[in-house]
């Protein structure tokens, strides 16, 4: 759920605002992006970053949290003091950030967009304090940070940069870059590439892969995770949807410096775990590299109350 003081934000910002205009916005981002158009296609102004807004900081909230907070799980001695959010939109991942590392406090924001840094200002206001930067992040150099952040922004960029905009990426995170796309199989894809690209440039992978060899996946399977968050009124009526929660689908990446001090990588739970009587059947990424299902007997009590315990996304 967004921070008290984020939902107050965009409560202020839909004062008066016509709620069928702002579902008509959002129609039409979900088509540009269906259509495989960038956010520059369709946010041209201020209603058109406020339906953005609406219709997705609170699942993009709600994947960033997910990864900072098996980041904080994997390396809890890591304590960002700076964040770059490199195509921070209207700042969504910045919150998320903040409420993992409370001791965070100088934010970076960087974007092309006029209209996404002046929401993300507004949103703001007092409560998270940043340093805005108007440029796209295929050209440069980009401030350094303890932490990096591209979230949902791989997408925004042609194919043929992506990778020198990870490389990039990565030379400014002194600790830790943390890379989230749409859960998609073309998101997987650009992730599998910036994992070539940040593995030869000597990064440790942290997650949600437990080793550095290939991914063990074939097509048409794909790496990607789930978190469930709650819709507000105004979220469905954007949506036009009934369901009074929302299912994100995202992939993500973990890369850190050789001085993040990071847990050994334990295997990680590919899909919803199955569960039946005899027991319950795991999708695993082991630490070898290979894609393994195991099955925990009910009749094996310890093993199996850990196995209940576990869900997507979980490292054992």
């Amino acid at each position: 759920m967004l921070p008290a003081a984020l939902q107050a934000a965009i409560a202020r910002e839909l004062s008066g605002a016509s709620r069928r205009d702002l579902a008509e916005r959002t129609a039409a981002t979900s088509q540009a992006y269906r259509a495989g158009r960038g956010s520059a296609s369709v946010i041209k102004g201020r209603d058109d970053a406020l339906a953005y807004a609406l219709a997705r900081m609170p699942a993009t909230y709600a994947a960033c949290a997910a990864v900072f907070d098996e980041a904080a799980r994997i390396a809890p001695g890591f304590a960002p003091g700076t964040l770059l959010d490199a195509g921070c939109g209207p700042g969504t991942g910045s919150w998320a950030a903040r409420e993992t590392w409370s001791a965070l406090t100088d934010i970076t924001w960087l974007d092309a967009s006029a209209p996404f840094l002046e929401l993300a200002k507004r949103l703001a206001g007092d409560d998270l304090a940043a340093t805005t930067i108007r440029g796209d992040l295929t050209a440069g150099p980009f401030p350094s940070a303890d932490l990096v952040l591209a979230s949902y922004a791989l997408a925004e960029i042609p194919a043929s940069a992506q990778s020198h905009v990870v490389a990039r990426l990565w030379g400014a995170a002194e600790g830790v870059l943390a890379i989230v796309e749409p859960g998609t199989p073309a998101g997987y894809d650009r992730l599998l590439s910036a994992r070539d690209t940040l593995i030869a440039a000597g990064a440790e992978i942290l997650a949600p892969c437990p080793h550095p060899q290939a991914c063990p996946l074939a097509a048409p399977d794909w790496c990607h995770f789930s978190v469930r968050l709650p819709r507000s009124r105004d979220h469905r009526l954007a949506k036009g949807a009934d369901a009074p929660f929302e299912d994100e689908k995202y992939a993500y990446l973990l890369a850190a410096r050789p001085g993040v001090a990071a847990a050994p990588r334990t295997p990680r739970v590919l899909a919803r775990p199955k569960v039946g009587k005899p027991g319950i059947e795991l999708k695993l990424c082991t630490e070898a590299g290979a894609l393994e299902r195991r099955f925990v007997a009910r009749r094996d009590k310890p093993a199996h109350a850990v196995a209940r315990r576990l869900d997507w996304g979980d490292a054992l």
